[in-house]
């Protein structure tokens, strides 16, 4: 990377802060009004400790923007902003049970703080909560936010699921895996701009582009998160590089390696994917070699300079200013360099 383009990164990230601080600061503000301990309190408690821990608040804010850049007071957008973070925040609640996982963002994850059934039943009040905030919406933007939800909602469920059968299974395509990033990860975000530009009574054209724009972007956000859990940067990063290869996850490294390696490559990649060594540097060593020699690395990174590509080709096709264009594109280079 040159000199200009790490300027040029760094002005991008400078830009987005700028820009996202408004609508942070009213999202939590509004979240602080909303979402408060009541009787009874082993129910409610819960619910304001996840979202306490807060996080990027990505997708809220990007309902707000895209509420705004259609010309419509973006606070009129705070309910369906606070709806995706409500959803957002109980899926992470399920996940956590589902791995067992004992950390959230640092903190004891609401099921080891609690318990279990607790985690469970705070997490359905959640989601109850997020689809009662609708409510606030006139009947015709009641109907079209709640019938995304709900569309939502359950694809991110079918992710999910996918991700754990495809634990077991050994006949997994690239197609499969894309389909299951899109659910788990992309709808969300694609969802959340364009709740924002359903607020604002944005043309049909306009919403569609803008949530095709988000859910490739969050595909392309994924395969680098794949990517770069082999070969990022700890520091950058911000996760244990090599942790899809210990705990032995099909990313789409290791199914590009699978489908277009040798078969030397491939029986010896299955071999170290039915393994796990108490000490697994040789292990991640071994793997990323695979993957660099497969062709498989260089295919990643074109699949997400593709996805990164289609987003922006419906970015460009929405009805908003180049300057709101502009900006959307930079949010999303931020985003796929980790700072937001």
């Amino acid at each position: 990377m040159t000199s200009n383009c790490i300027a040029y990164t760094i002005f991008e990230i400078n830009l987005v802060m700028e820009i996202l601080t408004k609508y942070r600061i009213a999202f939590e503000h509004h979240l602080k009004e909303k979402v408060q301990v009541k009787e009874p309190g082993q129910l409610y408690e819960p619910i304001q400790y996840i979202v306490s821990l807060g996080g990027k608040r990505l997708r809220p804010m990007l309902t707000l923007l895209s509420c705004d850049i259609f010309q419509m007071d973006y606070h009129k957008a705070l309910d369906a902003a606070l709806a995706v973070e409500l959803f957002h925040n109980f899926s992470l609640i399920h996940d956590d049970i589902m791995d067992n996982a004992p950390l959230r963002r640092g903190k004891e994850t609401v099921h080891s703080k609690w318990d279990l059934n607790t985690g469970i039943l705070s997490g359905d009040a959640m989601l109850i909560l997020a689809y009662q905030l609708f409510e606030s919406y006139e009947p015709l933007l009641f109907q079209e936010l709640a019938i995304l939800f709900s569309k939502t909602a359950l694809q991110v469920c079918e992710g999910q699921q996918y991700d754990i059968d495809f634990e077991s299974r050994g006949d997994v395509s690239l197609s499969d895996y894309i389909k299951m990033i899109d659910y788990k990860t992309a709808v969300l975000i694609g969802a959340a701009l364009k709740m924002g530009a359903i607020v604002a009574n944005a043309s049909e054209s306009s919403k569609e582009n803008l949530y095709a724009f988000g859910r490739n972007l969050g595909i392309a956000f994924q395969l680098q998160d794949d990517y770069l859990d082999a070969f990022g940067n700890p520091e950058n990063f911000g996760k244990q590089v090599g942790g899809d290869i210990i705990s032995n996850k099909k990313t789409f490294l290791y199914l590009t390696a699978i489908n277009h390696g040798s078969q030397e490559q491939k029986d010896k990649l299955r071999n170290l994917y039915s393994i796990k060594p108490k000490d697994p540097s040789d292990k991640i060593k071994t793997v990323k070699t695979i993957f660099e020699i497969s062709g498989a690395t260089e295919a990643t990174k074109r699949e997400i300079i593709k996805y990164t590509q289609m987003a922006n080709d419906r970015l460009e096709k929405t009805e908003i200013s180049q300057s709101n264009k502009d900006t959307l594109r930079a949010i999303g280079n931020s985003l796929m360099i980790r700072s937001i």
